[in-house]
């Protein structure tokens, strides 16, 4: 009876940790999370529908910081291509959202692990991701996004994201 007890017991300690690490992990007002995690999805749903519009308008229009960070192994890759080629490489939303709009192949970002922290004024989110075009995984690494809530609700203001296999 003891073993029957302990293996129920496992299996539901694995089917919550399984389940758990499916949901959005947060800190902070809880109607200020909802919030941000509507930004994560319309950002998602943007890129889909490739409306690059809606896409710029998450990002604070007056501010552009975005940086790309080759991970490790890209990077040995990268350099053996092109030699003076950069680690990071600062781009731009508009440009990002330029491409969204333009690109005549599906896309779809995929998150993973997302975890929004927040204040009520500023706010962090860092996700895994997985960056898919014409059906193939072109890009995956890990993305933060750094948010603050402007008068016109919460928008984003630099992301980082990390290049990899």
């Amino acid at each position: 009876m003891r073993a029957f007890l302990a293996s129920i017991l496992l299996a539901l300690c694995l089917t919550h940790s399984a389940y758990a690490a499916d949901q959005v992990r947060s800190s902070g007002p809880a109607a200020d999370v909802a919030a941000i995690n509507s930004v994560v999805e319309q950002f998602k749903a943007a890129i889909i529908a490739h409306d690059g519009k809606t896409l710029g308008s998450l990002f604070l229009q007056d501010h552009d910081s975005w940086l790309s960070v080759a991970d490790e192994k890209a990077w040995e890759k990268v350099k053996a291509r092109h030699p003076k080629a950069r680690k990071v490489v600062p781009s731009s939303w508009k440009k990002f959202a330029e491409f969204v709009q333009t690109e005549s192949k599906p896309i779809e970002e995929r998150f993973y692990n997302v975890r929004i922290d927040t204040n009520g004024a500023v706010a962090s989110v860092w996700f895994d991701f997985d960056f898919i075009e014409d059906g193939k995984v072109v890009n995956r690494g890990s993305e933060s996004w750094q948010m603050v809530r402007a008068e016109d609700g919460w928008k984003i203001s630099s992301m980082l994201f990390s290049m990899g296999d």
